[in-house]
């Protein structure tokens, strides 16, 4: 910096003219304020130097500046090339203002440009990214030409308003794909719990010769692995991962905590904790709180809780979840109260839907019942079906008829179709001996028409493929060997004989 203002000052003195070479170096640093006041001075800028700025600002902000320096240049009659119109789209994007980036729009039309491609596709891009599909989709269908970048930010936009139908329709559609397109669905499906449409989408990816799983790619799959369980495919995820150098990105080391932590791979995920060092962050903490926690390793979590405030990181909203989780598990009452006291009065995190759910698990399970459903009433929000849900879970463990007929009639308001409510009542009626409560459920299920749904699991497979079955499921091309496989083991343990699972698995393979 010191030295581009000797060159500056030199440049001043012998009255030389540096000024674009000055304002370009200036950006790569980037010193815009310094930037800017050098910009200020020149009595007649031209265009490229407005986009030079324009630019910076709309990767750096403050974007609003990028508004300010295109009502600037027209005012001193500089006209706008179509560039222009690239940067101020992707501005108006960042600003997530759709007022600006109709302006614009009606700017760029008004200037009557030839067809360009990058304004286009910056155009469409725009729309999207502010969820304005139908205007996105519109200026996309009218394009001549269309480049992947404009099929990339379509099914981007679809996938991130959970609309993957449209995306996955123009994926298919697609003439040719490269990373960021495959990356988009992949990312589409697990942001929307899609998990095993995710990892399907992975598996078919790594069958393209020409595209390699980028960072992105990596940070979007692993949580459907998470969610899955499907450890194999993550392990996999991760050794690729590691030999390409993509733990240098802490989205990927935390994805990878994650995977390992909800897998249940405690050890493992805390060696790479432990690896990570000082890099870690919130999210990395996060992982390993909840993971602790959900594996009923709850001292631990707890001391995680502690270690992660010494050194300096304050929790979130998410790390309550985690620390009330570890108390709700190893039956922590009194230490799950101070916890959900201590988030708004100490560290000033309101809490949320999530954390009164977790609150009235700890009090359910510990058969506060009625300190539970006070809670409840408290809430600041309306309470949703997770909360009755729990309460009702909560009553049938306790046995306890009045708050479960509670529960249960907020739940049948607010999820009538959901037989497992139905059922769940039932069978707290039928514990007490109270039949007319059983027959009155059954009644309910009748009339409404209500069928318990199926009950479903997830298996990893030979090569890290998922599937999915149900009770007597005769989907699987091979289920003949399955049931062959099980009629075996089920007369074995019938008859206590000893179970030879290589030799058994090898006879139907």
């Amino acid at each position: 910096m010191n030295r581009l203002r000797e060159i500056h000052a030199n440049a001043i003195i012998n009255g030389k003219d540096i000024t674009q070479f000055l304002i370009q170096k200036l950006l790569e640093i980037p010193n815009i304020l310094y930037a800017q006041k050098v910009f200020d001075n020149i009595p007649h800028p031209h265009v490229s130097l407005y986009n030079i700025l324009i630019k910076s600002y709309c990767s750096n902000g403050p974007y609003h500046n990028c508004i300010s320096l295109y009502i600037r240049m027209l005012s001193r009659g500089c006209y706008p090339y179509p560039h222009t119109f690239t940067l101020l789209f992707a501005s108006a994007a960042r600003l997530s203002s759709s007022k600006c980036g109709q302006m614009f729009h009606a700017q760029y039309i008004k200037w009557c440009f030839e067809f360009d491609s990058y304004a286009l596709t910056a155009l469409a891009d725009m729309y999207s990214k502010m969820g304005l599909m139908h205007f996105a989709r519109k200026q996309f269908d009218e394009m001549e030409r269309r480049d992947v970048p404009a099929w990339n930010s379509l099914i981007a936009g679809y996938a991130k308003r959970g609309n993957m139908e449209a995306a996955l329709e123009l994926f298919r559609a697609m003439p040719s794909r490269n990373v960021i397109s495959w990356t988009a669905v992949i990312s589409g499906y697990s942001q929307n719990g899609k998990y095993d449409d995710a990892l399907a989408m992975y598996l078919e990816m790594e069958k393209e010769e020409l595209i390699r799983p980028n960072e992105v790619t990596m940070a979007s799959v692993l949580p459907a692995c998470a969610n899955l369980g499907a450890l194999e495919i993550g392990q996999r995820i991760e050794a690729y991962a590691s030999a390409n150098g993509y733990f240098k990105n802490m989205y990927v080391c935390n994805a990878v905590l994650e995977m390992y932590s909800r897998c249940g791979r405690i050890d493992t995920a805390m060696k790479l904790f432990d690896e990570i060092g000082r890099r870690r962050n919130l999210c990395s903490w996060n992982s390993m709180i909840m993971g602790l926690a959900a594996h009923g390793k709850c001292i631990e979590a707890l001391n995680f809780f502690d270690n992660m405030q010494g050194e300096g990181i304050r929790p979130d909203d998410v790390t309550f979840v985690g620390a009330i989780l570890a108390c709700t598990h190893g039956g922590m009452v009194k230490r799950g109260r101070e916890l959900f006291k201590s988030m708004e009065a100490r560290f000033s995190v309101t809490p949320k839907l999530e954390h009164y759910g977790c609150m009235v698990d700890l009090l359910g399970r510990a058969g506060e019942l009625e300190e539970a459903y006070n809670l409840i009433q408290r809430m600041p929000m309306k309470p949703d079906s997770v909360i009755w849900g729990t309460l009702l879970g909560a009553c049938s463990f306790h046995g306890n008829v009045e708050f479960a007929e509670i529960a249960a009639e907020h739940l049948f308001d607010l999820e009538p179709r959901n037989p497992g409510n139905y059922v769940i009542l039932s069978n707290i009626y039928a514990r007490k001996a109270r039949w007319d409560g059983v027959a009155k459920m059954r009644k309910f299920m009748k009339g409404f028409q209500i069928t318990k749904a199926a009950g479903y699991s997830f298996i990893e497979g030979e090569g890290g493929q998922v599937h999915k079955f149900i009770v007597e499921d005769k989907s699987h091309p091979r289920f003949h060997d399955i049931y062959g496989v099980l009629d075996v083991i089920t007369f074995k343990i019938k008859f206590h004989e000893k179970i030879e699972f290589d030799s058994l698995l090898e006879e139907f393979l």
